[in-house]
């Protein structure tokens, strides 16, 4: 009983001016009921349904015993203020930021008074999660997760929900905290399937501290029914009118989608909690999640916050940043590029060009707060002189665009993080995929391959557009568009495309080759865009845990959490294919976290899981190869010089300067050097472990007719040198052409002979 008074104490202390339930009378005989009744603390505050942007009232309503009152049914997000800390301020629960309103912006999304518990995220681990009943394994209470996504086939162990075995009231889906918190609400969602229909239309929540005795959430005198779902994937909140503290929370289906045998009672959840304070624990920053090191700014940008920390980064850091746009969205939003390099708009000779793209599709948002971070990050450690970064900054020219889809994002964002759902601002403003949008340049490749008689006169590389793509009247993204103008005019030797949704970095070839839904589909890169996958993948302190759960209906692990992105689903005009066949970057996908809008909570762990990989993955662009093709007479560098690696059935091409970068695991090459007018040179190149790459440059000589042109052209003398080459080769022309008539005639008077 010290205990409990000592609990009760506490949390008043705490939270000054909410309500805290004490205990039952001495006299009653149930103590077990008792101590489980004293742990229950309510904190209550008046919950308008009135739409977004209306001002709710703020109340303190004192409660007693165990009655809980709930708000009994949100049919839309609420906006709420609740009163906190006994300081007599008003905390905003779920009101639009007051910035926004001032500078005329849109209403941002709602903002929850308490965080998720993380069943979408896993956070929530499985042995947290159980139910009263279920079908069978791949529909337990693990599987009842807000937006985790079924596999192709119903049936197997990775279904789309947790669904009851009965179909009756007394069904449950529980969820174990742990630790006392104080729940404040509720989001549900229907089954993840392409073949059934299950939806659970109301529902009751109760509590319990110790799974034993359950005390309903309350509306008046009355359990508290709250509306669910009328479709399967639109995720409906219902915040509690009294926020409760307890340890268990059960969410009870009452009514659901019948359909003759086939209605069953199924759902994906998400529970909103705050964690209380342990009285028993004197460390508690042993039990606090470990928040990152590095001062960023961790939360959600729209476009306009976007922009003014980008313009931050570059005043804190103008010698070695500059912002760029490559276009405009369909909206006019413009995709804004952060450069950073110690010379800013210029491109170095012998300089690599490395590019991150975040944000293709919109509602993954990881990848662009991810960026946003790196730009601040690399900002503040090249300042404090970090050498690792330093080095980076000099040595590579840096592209990082946080935001390809802007248009998709700020619809998102108007929903926030646990309401958007699995698909809302995904595609473009126009309906487009743009992870589908680029040419399919594979297509076009392996009809030639089929074609073709002689594999001398096939082309590997620098695939062209085809014609119909480029018209206007294609059914292009100007997002794209934009994208691919960008890849045409930086010569980018190697880039990731960051997206979310699950935990695995995939590779070139996207497309499978016939069609198929997935099939093993290798680029003659193979080897390398393993080693760049796993680079990732192994320093990634989420993917390379070999006890992390599976997100959804396939578990990478198996994989060692890469996979060729054709072996895991086809998928034509990628971005990473288009870019391999079409330039000379090597890019792949990485897919950050299972959930694809992670709670603001959740972003400084997702740095740190992701600074690390992020970083490593840049400095591969210096491994393998580099160096200059020149003009052996002039020195001046050779533009589209063709290089060749002889067991590499891919080639790349020098740019503008003559310089060219070509990523190679270690070993010995053979590379071979070759442009229009010049005869081919040849050498011997090898890779080592190092970071800096091996020097291979190389000096054409230019072919007499080619020097020919140049001089005539320019109406100079012809040198000595030029004139006796000339002349031997005259010669040898003539004698090649008089030995042939030889033969000829010699050929037709032995047949003459044999007439006579």
């Amino acid at each position: 009983m010290a205990g409990v008074l000592h609990l009760t104490l506490l949390l008043f202390l705490h939270y000054g001016s909410f309500a805290v339930v004490s205990s039952r009378p001495a006299d009653d005989d149930t103590t077990a009921v008792a101590s489980t009744d004293a742990a229950f603390t309510t904190f209550t505050t008046t919950v308008s349904l009135s739409s977004a942007g209306k001002t709710a009232n703020t109340t303190d309503v004192p409660t007693t015993g165990f009655t809980t009152s709930c708000n009994e049914k949100t049919t839309k997000p609420p906006t709420t203020s609740t009163t906190t800390e006994g300081t007599g301020k008003t905390a905003e629960r779920a009101a639009p930021r007051k910035e926004a309103e001032e500078e005329g912006e849109e209403e941002g999304p709602l903002e929850l008074e308490c965080p998720p518990l993380g069943l979408e995220s896993l956070k929530v681990k499985d042995n947290q999660l159980k139910a009263s009943s279920y079908k069978r394994r791949g529909l337990g209470p693990h599987r009842g997760r807000l937006n985790i996504q079924s596999g192709i086939e119903d049936g197997d162990i990775y279904d789309g929900a947790w669904c009851a075995q009965y179909r009756d009231q007394n069904q449950w889906l529980e969820v174990d905290a742990q630790q006392q918190t104080r729940f404040t609400g509720v989001i549900l969602q229907g089954r993840s399937s392409i073949w059934s229909w299950n939806v659970v239309h109301t529902y009751k929540v109760q509590f319990s501290n110790d799974s034993l005795v359950w005390k309903p959430c309350m509306n008046g005198t009355e359990e508290a029914v709250f509306e669910g779902n009328q479709d399967t994937e639109t995720p409906v909140l219902a915040l509690f009118n009294t926020s409760t503290v307890a340890r268990y929370i059960r969410i009870n289906p009452q009514t659901w989608y019948e359909n003759g045998t086939l209605g069953d009672i199924c759902v994906r959840a998400e529970v909103l909690g705050c964690t209380v304070p342990d009285p028993n624990n004197i460390y508690p920053w042993q039990t606090e999640p470990a928040e990152s090191r590095d001062k960023l700014d961790f939360r959600h940008h729209n476009y306009k916050e976007m922009r003014k920390l980008m313009k931050s980064v570059n005043e804190a850091c103008p010698d070695i940043t500059r912002i760029y746009s490559i276009g405009k969205s369909y909206t006019g939003l413009k995709l804004y590029v952060m450069e950073i390099s110690d010379n800013p708009g210029k491109h170095e000779l012998g300089e690599p060009e490395f590019r991150y793209v975040a944000g293709m599709h919109g509602n993954e948002v990881l990848g662009r707060e991810l960026l946003l971070n790196l730009m601040e990050y690399m900002c503040q450690e090249y300042k404090r002189g970090d050498q690792r970064i330093v080095r980076l900054i000099k040595e590579t020219r840096i592209h990082l665009l946080p935001s390809m889809n802007p248009d998709g994002y700020e619809m998102a964002f108007k929903k926030g993080s646990e309401l958007a759902g699995w698909a809302l601002g995904r595609y473009s403003y126009e309906g487009i995929d743009m992870n589908h949008n680029f040419a399919d340049l594979n297509s076009g490749m392996w009809t030639a391959i089929e074609l073709e008689t002689d594999q001398s006169k096939l082309i590997n590389h620098y695939f062209p557009i085809p014609e119909q793509y480029t018209s206007e009247d294609a059914f292009v993204a100007s997002e794209t568009r934009a994208v691919i103008n960008w890849m045409q005019n930086i010569p980018f030797v190697l880039s990731a495309n960051l997206h979310g949704g699950e935990l695995v970095v995939t590779y070139p070839y996207d497309m499978t080759r016939d069609w198929a839904p997935r099939e093993h589909t290798p680029t003659a890169d193979e080897s390398f865009f393993r080693w760049l996958a796993t680079v990732y993948a192994s320093t990634n302190q989420v993917m390379s845990n070999p006890d992390r759960r599976p997100c959804h209906n396939k578990d990478f692990l198996r994989y060692n959490n890469i996979i060729n992105g054709a072996d895991w689903h086809n998928v034509p005009g990628s971005m990473n294919d288009f870019s391999y066949l079409h330039t000379n970057c090597f890019e792949v996908t990485v897919e950050l976290s299972c959930d694809k809008f992670p709670h603001v909570s959740e972003l400084p762990i997702e740095w740190n899981n992701n600074r690390e990989s992020l970083l490593v993955y840049m400095e591969q662009v210096h491994r393998g190869i580099k160096g200059v093709v020149r003009d052996k007479d002039t020195e001046a560098g050779i533009a589209d010089a063709i290089i060749k690696v002889d067991v590499i059935d891919h080639h790349i091409r020098s740019v503008a300067d003559g310089d060219y970068w070509r990523l190679l695991n270690p070993g010995e090459y053979k590379v071979t050097a070759s442009a229009q007018g010049y005869f081919p040179s040849t050498r011997t190149c090898q890779v080592m472990y190092d970071h800096y790459p091996t020097i291979c440059d190389f000096r054409l000589t230019k072919m007499p007719k080619q020097r020919l042109k140049e001089i005539l052209a320019k109406g100079g003398k012809l040198p000595k040198d030029l004139q006796l080459r000339l002349r031997q080769l005259r010669l040898r022309k003539l004698r090649v052409t008089t030995k042939a008539i030889n033969q000829r005639r010699a050929a037709a008077a032995a047949k003459r002979v044999r007439r006579m």
